[in-house]
């Protein structure tokens, strides 16, 4: 190592590093500021430190908030593993006893996910590790997994086409679309053909009108390719679209639409819904479901919890 890296290493302290971190995600001074628990000068002084460092601006002021220049948008990830690592380091050797734990699990995943294993990791939690607790947060796609690179997840669940750097994925189980309706439906019972499929009205779980003005938009294309679009009212009779499975479930128990739906979801709730469950008149949509965790960490807590996961998982 030569000496001029030596004394750029000496101007770095953690503290920089989280403000950094903050700003990349939060885009905002006062929001940085108020989580990390410091003044807006402070973030102020941190930051014309960290320009000076870098020799770059990193973040420009526009009328929305800080906008990231490329050098910061890079420095990201690489940033993030030093604060993991330095973590890790101070920790020293991890362990995790269950029955004494107070940790909060944070994971990110889809709604499904949680109806499906909710009632049963819970019950574990409440049985072999009494005083922790888990945060579920419903989020998809590259948010998912920029959340656990951030730190703010501990596990991402989700069908992922790509597993960036840092990162590791292990299968949880794979899934398809089946149909739901309700038992005593006047039409349907055990099976449909494309032409009656088509002309019964539908519940879609989905949103066909885009983000509010002050949302950040979902990628459409990506969502459609991972977890299957949603037809047109132009090819299938509909009635509604709704943000979640579960309400999907409820509406088609109560009334005469059908309903696509995750078959592991629709298995798990037919007979207290009093749904029938049943192939569609074409090839279903398929996908994987992966638990995705930062590489660089041993984490025995979360070997703990993925362990659980999968006994939920189980029939």
């Amino acid at each position: 190592m030569s000496e001029f890296d030596q004394l750029q290493i000496r101007r770095v302290d953690g503290g920089l590093l989280l403000v950094f971190r903050e700003l990349l995600l939060r885009r905002r001074a006062t929001a940085a500021a108020d989580h990390l628990g410091l003044s807006p000068s402070a973030i102020s002084h941190a930051l014309t430190r960290l320009r000076d460092l870098f020799g770059d601006p990193l973040f420009i002021r526009r009328s929305h908030g800080l906008e990231p220049t490329q050098r910061a948008l890079d420095l990201g990830p690489q940033i993030d593993a030093v604060i993991a690592a330095l973590g890790h380091a101070v920790a020293g050797e991890a362990t995790f006893d269950p029955a004494r734990s107070n940790r909060r699990f944070r994971i990110g995943c889809p709604t499904q996910v949680v109806s499906l294993v909710g009632d049963r990791i819970v019950e574990t939690f409440r049985r072999e590790a009494p005083r922790a607790s888990v945060s579920i947060r419903p989020v998809y796609l590259e948010r998912a997994l920029r959340a656990v690179r951030r730190g703010e997840a501990d596990v991402a669940i989700g069908a992922f086409d790509r597993i960036p750097r840092g990162l590791v994925a292990s299968q949880l189980y794979e899934d398809e679309y089946c149909l739901i309706a309700r038992k005593d439906h006047p039409v349907v019972q055990g099976k449909v053909d494309l032409a009656t499929y088509s002309r019964i009205g539908h519940v879609f779980m989905g949103n066909p009108d885009g983000a509010l003005a002050d949302e950040t938009p979902m990628d459409r294309e990506t969502m459609d390719a991972t977890y299957g679009a949603i037809p047109g009212p132009d090819l299938v009779s509909t009635q509604a679209y709704v943000p979640e499975w579960e309400t999907v479930m409820l509406i088609a128990s109560g009334s005469d639409v059908l309903a696509e739906c995750p078959r592991r979801l629709a298995n798990r709730f037919a007979q207290r819904l009093g749904l029938q469950v049943f192939d569609p008149p074409f090839r279903p949509f398929r996908f994987t479901m992966q638990a995705v965790r930062r590489a660089d960490i041993a984490d025995p807590g979360l070997d703990w919890l993925m362990a659980r996961l999968r006994e939920a998982l189980e029939p």
